[in-house]
C-alpha cells in the first residue's frame, strides 16, 4: 500500500498533460534529486521517480494524474508536510493559464 496517494482531474488531454509531467518531473529533480524515468503509452503514460527514502509513480492519463509513493522510515514523519508540497506542486502545474491581458 503507498503512503501517498494523490489524484488530480484535469481537461488538458494526453499531450499536454505529458508536458505537466516532464515539467514537474524537472522539478523534483533539480528541487528534491529524484531520478525519473518517463515511459510513454498508447493511452497512459508512467512516470517512475526515486531518490533514497522515497520511490513511487505518477499515471499520467489525458484526463487524471494518479501520484502513488511509497516513502522510507524516516521521510514518513514528514508524509503531511511532502504530501501537502507534492499537492501543491501539481495543483500549480495544473492551473488554467490567465489569459493575457
Amino acid at each position: 500500500m503507498a503512503d501517498l496517494h494523490l489524484l488530480r482531474a484535469h481537461s488538458l488531454g494526453l499531450e499536454a498533460a505529458r508536458n505537466v509531467a516532464r515539467d514537474w518531473a524537472e522539478q523534483a529533480w533539480r528541487d528534491f534529486g529524484m531520478e525519473c524515468t518517463y515511459t510513454e503509452g498508447e493511452v497512459q503514460d508512467i512516470l517512475s521517480f526515486k531518490r533514497s527514502g522515497v520511490n513511487g509513480t505518477l499515471s499520467v492519463g489525458p484526463e487524471s494524474f494518479e501520484l502513488s509513493a511509497q516513502l522510507g522510515f524516516l521521510l514518513r514523519a514528514f508524509k503531511e508536510k511532502i504530501e501537502a508540497e507534492i499537492s501543491k506542486n501539481l495543483d500549480v502545474l495544473l492551473a488554467p493559464s490567465s489569459p493575457s491581458a
